[in-house]
């Protein structure tokens, strides 16, 4: 099969060093996946918005080159009826390090579940990194939503999303069911006739990557604290274990010292500590401020990011990131939204701030203070889409592409 993606001429790889860094041309390729229903909205919107961004803040020197792959029903249209996710595509993404993607459908039927899931596995996407702010002027159910401000490190490839579970009744739950038998715990299955199975899967090595990444994001960002978030209460030993993990990384590795609270404490003043899942979802609402870094497992981490984001105006505001080692892809964190893609209505920013996470991961961060500035500076003045604008009084409402337009010209204001 001849290639389907168009290499930009112009552009250049982006190179990962031995230690890991990155090396970021001046016109490095950036593929992108526009995504599926409002992907065609709101994704060239947000490239719009970042070529401004770049260009003033570095003019000519500068520039991203964009490049398309395809997932989704677009995959399907360019390839064949059954193709969701080319290889080509995961090929292209793994090989250009940083790429970033609109939303994305489930598809319809047997095979794939889920086209995100597959990605973070293909690629072992292992932190799914979701930064919550509160930008003045977007409406929250909350009195102070500027209190919240915390960065979520959820593990991405384990857990109840590795997809290993059977259907009620199939061979393979009768014979699980026989192996409970055997283990003496068959009656801890109430209705063993109609039950269907599923196994969790949570490791010491998957979880002690997430939480690494996690304590050196706070060293880095001076964070005061690193919440470990679990229901080890219960499931005593996958939960139960991301705890005793987290803290036996922070005491080997970090030299964290244990205090008489129970929490440990790192020689520079970062304390490691941890919540039950269910009192960490009363805490983010009664005290916010009492948590910055937070790192927890994948289902945890899937309620906790959306319930954060709905206290800083919604998943529509909120950007998203899938990271390994070497390869990193920026998305929005939000659904595909079929009723009203290409209706011009949809809020892009969320894959318009995911863009901002990714600038910064290649250290543009001249651009990236800009985009931040222009974003602060149009909500502010009440340039809003729909969804934020029909909440507050005498707010009319933009189009997508006439936000784009707002945010662009406040980049060129200089913000």
């Amino acid at each position: 099969m001849s290639s389907k993606i168009k290499i930009p001429k112009k552009g250049e790889e982006i190179r990962i060093g031995s230690n890991l860094d990155l090396d970021i041309p001046n016109h490095p390729i950036i593929p992108f996946i526009s995504g599926d229903g409002i992907g065609i909205d709101i994704t060239p919107s947000m490239q719009a918005v970042i070529d401004h961004t770049v260009k003033k803040a570095y003019g000519e020197t500068k520039k991203i080159e964009w490049m398309e792959v395809f997932a989704g029903h677009k995959a399907t249209e360019v390839y064949n009826k059954n193709t969701w996710l080319p290889d080509e595509t995961i090929n292209a993404l793994k090989k250009y390090i940083i790429s970033i993607k609109g939303p994305l459908a489930t598809p319809v039927g047997g095979g794939i579940r889920s086209l995100n899931v597959a990605l973070r596995q293909k690629l072992d996407l292992y932190v799914c990194l979701r930064p919550i702010n509160y930008f003045s002027g977007v409406p929250s159910p909350l009195k102070n939503p500027e209190k919240t401000n915390m960065v979520i490190f959820r593990e991405n490839t384990e857990d109840i999303y590795a997809g290993i579970e059977w259907e009620a009744k199939s061979k393979e739950v009768n014979q699980l069911l026989s192996k409970l038998d055997q283990f003496d715990v068959i009656d801890k299955v109430r209705f063993p006739d109609s039950c269907a199975l599923g196994i969790k899967v949570v490791s010491k090595e998957g979880s002690q990557r997430l939480i690494r990444r996690a304590i050196e994001y706070a060293i880095s960002h001076n964070s005061k604290s690193v919440t470990l978030v679990h229901k080890g209460n219960i499931m005593k030993y996958t939960e139960g274990g991301f705890k005793k993990w987290g803290y036996e990384l922070a005491e080997k590795e970090f030299s964290a010292i244990k205090n008489n609270s129970g929490e440990y404490v790192l020689s520079n003043g970062l304390v490691i500590k941890d919540c039950i899942a269910d009192a960490f979802l009363q805490e983010i609402l009664l005290k916010p401020e009492d948590h910055d870094v937070v790192a927890t497992l994948n289902l945890n981490g899937d309620y906790i990011s959306d319930a954060l984001a709905a206290q800083v105006g919604g998943i529509g505001i909120s950007p998203g990131a899938n990271i390994s080692d070497s390869t990193a892809i920026f998305e929005a964190t939000h659904g595909t939204a079929p009723t009203i893609a290409g209706k011009n209505i949809a809020n892009p920013s969320s894959l318009i701030l995911s863009a901002h996470m990714m600038l910064e991961h290649m250290n543009w961060i001249e651009a990236a203070n800009i985009l931040h500035g222009s974003f602060r500076k149009t909500l502010e003045k009440r340039q809003m889409t729909a969804d934020f604008a029909s909440q507050i009084k005498d707010c009319k409402a933009l189009s997508t592409k006439d936000f784009a337009i707002a945010l662009i010209a406040n980049i060129k204001k200089g913000s």
